[in-house]
């Protein structure tokens, strides 16, 4: 076991129970104090922790680390120094902020420098995104979606088995945590209408994901094995990918998805290092039938991650939609990098790709409000009374995630999105 994956391990900076932020996590950020310009963070607890102020300090001395890369808008300089680079620092860190260490716990003057309530900044998108993919690698949702649309017989296309399905996304509309996103414009077509019609989407729907920030950048041509993947990814973040289902099932065929899924999604703000998450490593389902040499792997790439959606309604509050899972990808994170690249696709750190939706077998644990509400026919009900088939404006979507095993819980924070009025 990594030592900064102790459960015993305590910090001199308080942390509540429950909180999905102990020194066990030490997560990399970007935030940014008012007046002053963004740079990388780590947290504990509710305390926000400055690296580039903490750089100068003797945790971080003879240690090879340049003060400057943590100085810097986005984390990308910072994680293609690699992940050896990135696990001396949570080292530094783990020890330094470790209840026994007097170091800085004791030195009030550093402390006002280097530490930050968490109320007192603002969370920043955590690295520049080059290109964004959004796989299709959740068995559940892609039968549900296939059965509302065809039939149960035919709901997973012939290639699904074979090969993880994705897409090319709109990377400039990824957004963090807290951006509002205006209802999308674009034409649809009723099925009662001979003709499309052009307007604000009727059928605004979240997806809940989980995505991966690529680590490490590869040239044109040079695939990456499935035995070098995880080699090349940094961390996991929630992703909140927005749908106009309307919008995109009249654009869909033949090329695909485009104004339906790219006017917004939204990103936590929190990138949890896939060392962070050892304790969590699970086996995935079994792929039937085999798959092709090049997918198969060894060992676990799943990670046991409960993940839930809430909506909050204008003055209500929040109530829980959806609880699923992370392990029901059947597709994991490194069959989905090496299925990229194998064609030569080069990639760049800070790209995202992210799961697509995230279902389990019931439908309190569907990741999407055209699977809860069987494209519209079945309205969720609400505590207070009122339905929502769809996103209606101004409703609030939240994502939380965590991992929690032998009294160790790693979170995620949440992302969250306000829906307004479309622009006129």
């Amino acid at each position: 076991m990594d030592k900064t994956n102790n459960p015993d391990l305590r910090s001199w900076i308080e942390v509540e129970k429950g909180s999905d932020f102990p020194i066990q996590n030490l997560p990399f950020g970007i935030f940014r104090r008012p007046g002053k310009p963004p740079s990388a963070a780590t947290r504990i607890g509710d305390t926000i922790i400055s690296l580039h102020a903490l750089s100068t300090h003797s945790c971080f001395k003879d240690k090879g680390f340049d003060p400057d890369v943590f100085n810097r808008p986005v984390l990308n300089d910072f994680i293609a120094l690699g992940k050896l680079f990135g696990r001396k620092v949570r080292e530094c860190l783990s020890a330094l902020f470790n209840e026994d260490n007097p170091l800085l716990r004791d030195d009030t003057q550093a402390k006002e420098e280097i530490l930050f309530p968490v109320q007192d900044v603002e969370m920043m998108m955590p690295v520049k995104v080059g290109d964004y993919t959004d796989f299709y690698s959740n068995e559940q949702h892609a039968t549900n979606l296939g059965t509302i649309f065809r039939d149960a017989a035919n709901a997973l296309n012939p290639n699904w088995k074979h090969l993880p399905v994705g897409y090319h996304g709109r990377s400039s509309s990824i957004v963090i945590s807290g951006t509002p996103i205006h209802r999308p414009k674009g034409q649809t077509k009723p099925d009662s209408s001979s003709f499309p019609e052009f307007g604000p989407t009727r059928q605004l729907d979240y997806e809940l994901e989980v995505a991966f920030i690529a680590g490490k950048a590869t040239l044109l041509g040079e695939p990456v094995s499935i035995a070098e993947a995880e080699d090349h990814i940094f961390g996991l973040i929630l992703f909140n990918d927005l749908s106009a289902r309307d919008i995109q099932k009249w654009e869909t065929i033949p090329l695909g998805p485009f104004l339906g899924k790219d006017f917004g999604s939204i990103v936590s703000p929190w990138i949890i290092t896939l060392d962070a998450l050892e304790p969590f490593r699970i086996p995935g389902p079994e792929q039937q039938p085999p798959v092709l040499p090049y997918l198969s792997f060894k060992g676990n790439h799943h990670f046991d991650i409960h993940i839930e959606v809430y909506l909050q309604l204008p003055g209500q509050k929040e109530v829980r939609v959806c609880s699923t899972n992370y392990k029901n990808i059947y597709w994991n994170m490194v069959q989905q990098l090496a299925h990229q690249t194998v064609n030569g696709c080069n990639i760049n750190v800070g790209d995202i790709y992210s799961s697509g939706t995230i279902s389990g077998m019931d439908p309190g644990s569907y990741g999407s409000m055209i699977e809860l509400t069987r494209n519209g026919t079945r309205p969720v009900r609400l505590p207070d009374g009122s339905e929502r088939r769809f996103i209606e404006d101004h409703d609030t979507i939240i994502l939380r995630g965590y991992a929690e095993k032998n009294g160790l819980r790693i979170g995620f924070g949440e992302a969250s999105v306000t829906i307004l009025p479309a622009k006129d």
